[in-house]
């Protein structure tokens, strides 16, 4: 399975609880921190429920 790279670009402080959890679920927990992780699908709808909070890059190798 494809590995993608998350980073975390804008801060989680003034949002809902529930994005804060989901950055914290996703192994974000400070601003550029970044982490690889399996391109699932539920890994894809917590990037999609924080897009504006993070950066993706896919992982070549």
């Amino acid at each position: 399975m494809a590995k993608i790279k998350v980073t975390q670009i804008k801060s989680g402080i003034d949002r809902p609880e529930k994005q804060k959890q989901t950055l914290k679920a996703l192994g974000l927990t400070k601003l550029n921190r970044s982490v690889e992780v399996e391109a699932s699908a539920q890994v894809l709808g917590m990037v999609r429920a924080v897009h504006h909070l993070v950066k993706v890059e896919e992982v070549n190798g």
